[in-house]
């Protein structure tokens, strides 16, 4: 039976990536040996690493303008550290805007002042600040994407005269943005680019180095731009199935094409959620995420049925976080419309028999 796999991460991916990885497990390109047991020196994972990095940098429109690419280990959780350690000198501004925005400040008040711009934290993260003013002398200002716990994604940046840093973990390469506007990007894999073990940094050579602190080799990023990402064995698995994503990615038709189906997938939900009185959508209607679909059911006494139609329909992984409860679909890149719509189809026959 076909499985839709709506799990928040690690995350469904293309299905041609995936048995191109498991074929490369076993011999890499017909090399006679299996890609996790090559040298991360040899010729061909120094091409495949600097593909990676390439793809990333091509399809985010930031080729030749300052930035570098970079595939660590650590997950975005270390990057929380690692973000302010490069960057935070004196004071930080931070937009909370849900569990990972909370992490993330707790690791940059281990170097300097945090200031909260603005947070959404009394309303249970359900919305994404707006309004806000930007306070005068930050190093940086911080901000989280899109939330995969409580489904709200930010739609409009802020314009400031600090850098910008977003944690991109759940949306990045899923919509057209002006990347340029942000001076480091960072972002885990498991959700839109492979599996687990590595994270994605982009970031703009010229806000490095202006911080007084020394900054041990590791969590540097200066240190890893001038051994190009290799600075210690890398992650090999995780960056070749990332390459191979982005590279499924462009011959898609790149950002643009995804942005398209993406949308298709999230207004089908959405328009559902609204239409349908069994169920109730958590995030506020202009902030929802094209990502991650949070909701609730409306009667108790039809969630049994609902979780039975849905495990015989072969549907994995929706079920809400302990913070929000109530379901939560997410449709990253490689989630097909169809399986949306087998969802949706499900939810529709709930209300017509209920």
């Amino acid at each position: 039976m076909q499985k839709h796999n709506f799990s928040a991460g690690p995350c469904i991916l293309p299905k041609t990536v995936m048995q191109k990885a498991a074929e490369a497990v076993i011999e890499l390109d017909g090399s006679g040996l299996s890609l996790i047991e090559i040298s991360h020196r040899s010729a061909a994972f120094v091409e495949i690493m600097e593909t990676a990095r390439s793809l990333a940098l091509e399809l985010l429109g930031l080729e030749g303008k300052g930035y570098t690419a970079l595939f660590l280990q650590g997950g975005a959780s270390t990057q929380f550290l690692t973000a302010a350690f490069n960057l935070l000198e004196t004071k930080a501004g931070y937009v909370n805007t849900g569990t990972w925005s909370l992490k993330a400040i707790k690791e940059a008040r281990l170097f300097g002042e945090v200031v909260e711009v603005a947070s959404s934290q009394e309303q249970n993260f359900n919305y994404i600040p707006k309004g806000y003013t930007i306070p005068k002398g930050l190093d940086y200002l911080h901000l989280t994407s899109n939330n995969t716990i409580f489904g709200t994604q930010i739609k409009e940046f802020p314009k400031t005269d600090c850098p910008l840093v977003c944690d991109m973990s759940s949306d990045i390469f899923s919509r057209q943005l002006d990347f340029s506007q942000f001076d480091l990007i960072y972002a885990g894999a498991q959700k839109n680019m492979g599996p687990a073990g590595t994270t994605l940094i982009v970031v703009k050579e010229s806000v490095l180095g202006k911080v007084s602190r020394k900054i041990p080799s590791m969590l540097d990023y200066k240190t890893h731009i001038a051994k190009d990402s290799m600075f210690n064995t890398p992650p090999v698995f995780a960056v070749y199935v990332s390459m191979l994503t982005l590279q499924w990615l462009k011959d898609l038709g790149g950002i643009a094409a995804i942005e398209e189906l993406n949308e298709k997938k999230a207004n089908l939900i959405y328009s559902e959620i609204d239409l349908n009185p069994v169920f109730s959508g958590f995030a506020a209607k202009e902030d929802r995420s094209h990502m991650n679909a949070t909701f609730n059911i409306t009667d108790d006494t039809l969630k049994e049925v609902f979780d039975s139609k849905c495990k015989e329909a072969g549907i994995n992984g929706i079920n809400g976080h302990r913070s929000v409860g109530g379901y939560r679909a997410s449709m990253y890149n490689a989630l097909s419309l169809e399986s949306v719509g087998t969802l949706v189809d499900i939810m529709s026959e709930l209300e017509r028999k209920g």
